[in-house]
């Protein structure tokens, strides 16, 4: 039987840990605002690189929920996917928007946008691991990535999976310099690029994914869409099934 003493400090403890809760959903609110923030910075500067984020976040989100991951470690790779690109903001202007294919010395320029990524979000507590996820996303398997030539299990899995995404992405959008591919036509690339640049579990889980998006009757079937255009809250509407 407890007694007034002991009655006291449990509510104290239950106050405490009440307390606690309210302070780390106030943090987690803040350190995704500004998240949002960093996102907004990139779209302000340019307008595919910003919807693009967009989209790999959704497709990195589908292929989380298809290897199990947990809610924790899902949420920082959605985080990553929006700011995969963020280091651009480093890249000159006549480079990053160029209308056409890129010369040896600019790609090298582009090529130091993980860098350029990670150093922004390194000093940030909540973002470590999600600025790691970010320097790595464009290794590869084979370790012919950058810009550590990581290979394997060595690269992070939320990097493997943005890689999925970003390249499918990339594939199936118009650019100035080329037309977008349809559908069959990236993931066949995809394949041919498994295991060389692709994790292979990552891949299939991302192709399981689109197929149950393309195949179900249920606007909700590929889960969220990430959109931060409000510049409140990256979880939205449910993705419309494709066409």
């Amino acid at each position: 039987m407890l007694t007034a003493s002991s009655a006291g400090r449990v509510d104290n403890l239950h106050a405490l840990r009440l307390r606690f809760m309210q302070m780390e959903d106030r943090y987690r609110k803040q350190a995704l605002e500004m998240g949002c923030a960093l996102v907004s910075l990139v779209d302000v500067r340019d307008a595919y690189t910003g919807s693009h984020s967009s989209r790999v976040a959704t497709y990195a989100h589908a292929t989380g929920l298809r290897l199990g991951l947990a809610h924790t470690e899902l949420d920082q790779i959605v985080m990553a996917s929006l700011l995969h690109d963020i280091g651009q903001i480093g890249v000159p202007d006549h480079i990053l928007l160029k209308q056409a294919g890129l010369g040896p010395g600019e790609s090298i320029q582009v090529q130091k946008h993980p860098e350029l990524g990670w150093m922004a979000l390194k000093n940030i507590e909540d973002f470590k691991p999600i600025g790691l996820i970010v320097l790595h996303h464009h290794e590869r398997m084979d370790g012919s990535g950058y810009p550590n030539g990581l290979k394997g299990d060595e690269i992070p899995l939320g990097s493997r999976i943005i890689a999925v995404a970003h390249s499918y992405d990339a594939l199936t959008t118009n650019r100035p310099y080329r037309a977008a591919r349809t559908k069959q036509q990236a993931f066949d690339e995809l394949l041919r690029c498994c295991k060389s640049q692709f994790d292979p579990s990552v891949l299939d889980a991302f192709m399981d994914a689109m197929n149950t998006k393309r195949n179900s009757s249920s606007n909700a079937s590929f889960g969220r869409s990430y959109d931060h255009a409000d510049g409140s809250d990256f979880l939205l509407l449910p993705t419309s099934p494709a066409e």
